[in-house]
């Protein structure tokens, strides 16, 4: 069995009780320090701006959850609560997180381009409501830094598709703590920094390709090969999507919360957010359509789920490029999207043994590959389509960096992480289902007997 086995105990009630202890002392450090936080002076913001960004912050938050119900639609009905519970919980550690040091990471004062100084925007010091120029000139720092929070927040709750219906909840806590301190915030400095080595070599992302979706999908492979196979996919068993209404709502509100990421990427209610908010709708649509017509051309039926995924590779593709291509090289870029996405995920699961349980590495990781890359092509005044070759050359060096950096770091990651809490539950614990298993809810019926036998026969997982 190509299955990775956990010689990790159990996290004890002890260990959560000095968890709890730690969050307390943090919250009370908090509520007393004496921490600046600058008042915007008058005349200084936009009222339009500051209204639009209000709303494109909510906008995203709206995101994750519609993340939950998406891959909560796509997973066997034992596994529904504890697959929704992994995006959702993100919303509360991540913001914690970011709070005391994530977006000093990403934000403060830089360390060679490679990093910020965890201090400078420690507790939000000197983070209010005065605007601060190098980020956004017209809104309150405190917008961007919530803006920049929901970003942070989506990010980790991505990978959590590749490893599906086996991941241990307390392991997955702690590998999203570390992700988001090692991967995602080093990644949003060297692109969204002013000092970041990849800012200054000109590389683009609008709205999170690289920062958000590449390192998310290769982090998801990573993931996904380190946990090894569901013990279902061992033996012959019949998968099938128990919940496409979920799959449909929680499309729909990543469509509706992209818009928030893209067009809010703009930074005001000006031209840019138009465009990229145009941009966004062509290219999702575009890559439903073309993905609906890869199933009929390869002899299926058009389906729902096809279309949702389809739209969402075409959000993902788009992401990169929203602000900065015109409206039909948009459409191009999300059929192309959905085009290498469709033949990837044919690939992975026909001729590999990698068990990306809801397929983040094709439709994340190489859509936003193609984003990145096409970025490079069809940017404006400086693409490859434009004569200009120098964009994209930098680009294809970033994309190798930071692919390099996702999958070897989250590699890492995940063995330190298995090593000290425990990633992969036991054999019988995956059988039952994790919602009861890691969470003791359930959405469905369970057999009283079978969960007796649980309860009081443990079974060790075979390697």
């Amino acid at each position: 069995m190509n299955q990775m086995k956990s010689d990790a105990p159990a996290l004890r009630p002890s260990f959560s009780l000095f968890a709890l202890i730690a969050l307390l002392g943090l919250a009370i450090l908090a509520a007393v320090a004496q921490v600046p936080h600058p008042a915007a002076a008058p005349g200084t913001l936009n009222a339009a701006d500051v209204a639009w960004m209000l709303t494109a912050t909510a906008f995203v938050l709206i995101m994750t959850p519609g993340l939950s119900f998406f891959y909560g639609g796509m997973v066997r009905p034992k596994n529904v609560i504890s697959t929704m519970l992994q995006s959702f919980v993100a919303l509360g550690v991540i913001s914690v997180l970011f709070y005391f040091v994530g977006f000093s990471l990403c934000y403060g004062d830089s360390w060679h381009g490679l990093i910020g100084n965890p201090l400078t925007f420690a507790m939000l010091r000197n983070v209010g409501t005065a605007p601060n120029p190098a980020f956004a000139a017209s809104i309150p720092f405190v917008l961007y830094f919530a803006f920049q929070l929901k970003f942070a927040i989506i990010t980790p709750a991505l990978i959590t598709g590749s490893f599906a219906e086996r991941v241990r909840f307390k392991g997955y806590l702690a590998f999203m703590v570390l992700f988001s301190l090692f991967i995602y915030c080093p990644l949003a400095h060297w692109t969204w920094h002013p000092e970041g080595f990849l800012h200054k070599w000109g590389v683009l992302d609008f709205a999170g390709g690289t920062v958000v979706h590449i390192s998310a999908g290769v982090a998801a492979l990573a993931g996904a090969m380190v946990l090894g196979r569901r013990s279902a996919n061992l033996r012959p068993t019949s998968f099938s999507t128990p919940n496409v209404p979920y799959v449909m709502l929680g499309t729909g509100l990543l469509w509706f919360g992209w818009f928030g990421f893209n067009a809010g990427s703009a930074l005001g209610a000006n031209e840019l957010a138009a465009v990229s908010f145009v941009n966004t709708n062509l290219a999702s649509g575009a890559a439903l359509i073309a993905w609906i017509l890869v199933e009929i051309v390869r002899g299926g039926k058009p389906t729902a789920v096809g279309a949702c995924t389809g739209a969402v590779v075409g959000l993902v593709a788009i992401t990169p490029a929203a602000g900065y291509v015109d409206y039909g090289q948009s459409i191009l870029i999300g059929v192309i999207g959905a085009l290498v996405s469709h033949a990837a995920v044919h690939w992975q699961n026909s001729r590999t043994t990698i068990d990306d349980t809801l397929d983040v590495f094709p439709c994340h990781g190489l859509g936003g590959i193609v984003g990145m890359l096409l970025t490079g092509v069809f940017a404006a005044k400086d693409g490859l389509f434009y004569g200009k070759t120098s964009l994209f050359g930098y680009h294809v060096l970033g994309l190798v960096i930071v692919v390099a950096y996702s999958f070897i770091g989250a590699w890492v990651l995940l063995k330190i992480t298995d090593r000290i809490f425990g990633l992969r539950v036991k054999l019988q614990e995956e059988e039952l289902g994790l919602d009861l298993s890691q969470h003791e809810e359930s959405t469905y019926h369970i057999d009283e007997e079978f969960e007796r036998t649980y309860r009081r026969e443990p079974v060790t997982q075979n390697a």
